[in-house]
């Protein structure tokens, strides 16, 4: 069975999550850590767990959700993971960083294997990828059947959607993503956004107003 523990990280208050399981392997999504004091607390909380560190992995390449790559990839020595369309922003992230104050340790052991409907596997445990685009060509999110909770970066939110923006958005592209991959899942699935608090399926196709505005056009 995969737990979940979130950490809140960066001025931007961006999500970072830990997957493990019973095999005591983990998988670190969106490691946006920054300041060494949250370096510290991601590294206290895998060891003292005894988690063995498997996969390295982005929802997408926007700075606030890989200022902690870096660090993460050379203490574990571990290769990012992410999409490749979104190999670019990641390129480019200190440019980016710079413009918001962060002075960013661009990631270079990166591997672009995340493509849409594949399978990834850490221990016994199986997730499966969604190709999400529309916040950034790149997006993906990850789900977990059977305990039920889809990770989606700044995909969709409680209440919102992702900002289409910044560079590589698009307002259509996006929606088309939450209907077609997101909205397809079951009502009680948890939504785990890449900031704020989560929510669900069913509770975002009830109330999102871009959704609801969305269902009369699409």
């Amino acid at each position: 069975m995969i737990k979940i523990q979130k950490f809140v990280f960066n001025s931007f208050q961006e999500n970072t999550f830990v997957l493990y399981n019973e095999n005591n392997e983990c998988i670190i999504v969106d490691a946006g850590c920054y300041q060494a004091h949250e370096e510290q607390e991601l590294v206290d909380f895998i060891e003292s767990r005894e988690l063995k560190p498997a996969r390295l992995i982005n929802t997408h390449g926007h700075v606030d959700h890989i200022l902690g790559v870096q660090f993460l990839s050379q203490k574990y020595n571990l290769p990012l993971e992410i999409h490749s369309s979104d190999l670019r922003l990641v390129e480019v992230s200190d440019n980016y960083g710079s413009m918001y104050g962060f002075q960013v340790k661009v990631p270079t052991n990166i591997e672009t294997p995340l493509v849409d409907d594949m399978e990834i596997t850490f221990g016994d445990s199986t997730l499966k990828l969604f190709h999400v685009p529309g916040h950034s060509p790149g997006s993906v999110a990850i789900y977990a059947p059977n305990e039920n909770f889809v990770i989606v970066g700044d995909v969709l939110f409680k209440g919102s959607i992702g900002r289409t923006d910044l560079p590589g958005g698009d307002y259509p592209t996006l929606i088309k993503s939450i209907f077609n991959k997101l909205l397809n899942l079951d009502d009680s699935v948890t939504v785990f956004p890449g900031h704020g608090p989560e929510t669900s399926i069913g509770y975002e196709k009830m109330s999102n107003p871009f959704i609801l505005d969305s269902f009369e056009t699409l």
